[in-house]
């Protein structure tokens, strides 16, 4: 038995309107051709559909599975239909999330709920089991964003700029170095320094001042919490280098002190990698647009 989308609608819309006539008109066809259509069905099942002579035309027993059927297939494939349809027209999407950053959730659940309200038909969803390969992950399509400080000339991917922003040393009101202008590199030998449970190439305090200084700290402790590390810090039990998103609160902290990489300060750059396909899909678009403004409003908070 072959059964199409048309015959279901048939049966549901005579089912409804309770008679041939209405159900035509309903459908946008003859009369004459809803008849036909309702024989060449019973003669594919071999069973009636209808009870004959009825008024209002009834459903048979199978007529009524027939229709039971109807009732759960198509709004199934209505709403696929609109989720298409959605897709075309770039109003809804997946947009699933992995960060190489575990300090970028200061900034980012503020754009997503942003992103919720000017987008809702777009599933977000965050990653951050897939943080560290995370590019390879785009690549196979796990995920359809990463935020990454560290560009790659990949194939078929962009890395669209988001903002910068400057790596900062955060150390106790305690600590010696609370009273230099600026910590070079030679100033880590005798600090303890807390970091985020990650390789070395992930973090800008080693990428960007000790190891190409080859200057190694007295000791590392690795914390998952940057609310954690920085109760530690206000310790006195280290010192960390941390985005100026995350220290901005403590400009007005007594327990802390705040300073710049070297006396000409550090700047790096986050991105947004997109498979190429995908960067000018306007939901993706607008959420980039929304972490640069989210951005630039904590830096300057």
């Amino acid at each position: 038995m072959h059964i199409e989308f048309r015959h279901l609608r048939t049966i549901k819309a005579i089912h409804d309107t309770g008679g041939l006539a209405r159900a035509a008109d309903l459908l946008n066809i003859t009369q004459s051709a809803l008849s036909h259509q309702i024989k060449g069905i019973e003669d594919q099942a071999g069973v009636e559909l209808f009870v004959r002579r009825s008024k209002p035309l009834k459903l048979s027993a199978a007529g009524l599975k027939l229709l039971a059927a109807a009732e759960d297939i198509l709004p199934r494939v209505a709403d696929l239909e609109a989720e298409f349809a959605g897709l075309i027209a770039g109003k809804s999407g997946r947009m699933h999330i992995a960060i190489e950053c575990h300090a970028c959730f200061e900034w980012l659940l503020p754009v997503l709920e942003q992103f919720r309200k000017a987008w809702p038909e777009v599933d977000v969803d965050i990653r951050p089991g897939l943080a560290f390969d995370a590019l390879p992950a785009l690549r196979r399509e796990m995920v359809d964003l990463v935020i990454s400080s560290d560009p790659e000339p990949l194939p078929e991917t962009d890395f669209t700029p988001l903002f910068d922003y400057e790596p900062v040393f955060v150390a106790s009101s305690m600590n010696p170095l609370a009273e230099r202008p600026h910590v070079e590199a030679e100033d880590f030998t005798d600090q303890t320094l807390i970091t985020y449970p990650v390789e070395r190439t992930r973090l800008d305090v080693f990428t960007e001042l000790l190891i190409p200084a080859r200057v190694e700290p007295a000791a590392i402790r690795q914390v998952e919490l940057t609310a954690v590390i920085l109760l530690l810090v206000a310790s006195n039990r280290g010192v960390a280098v941390l985005p100026d998103w995350v220290v901005r609160q403590l400009r007005s902290n007594s327990d802390y002190v705040t300073r710049p990489l070297t006396a000409q300060g550090k700047t790096r750059r986050l991105f947004a990698a997109t498979r190429a396909d995908d960067t000018s899909r306007p939901y993706i678009a607008h959420f980039t647009r929304l972490a640069r403004q989210e951005a630039v409003k904590l830096q300057r908070g």
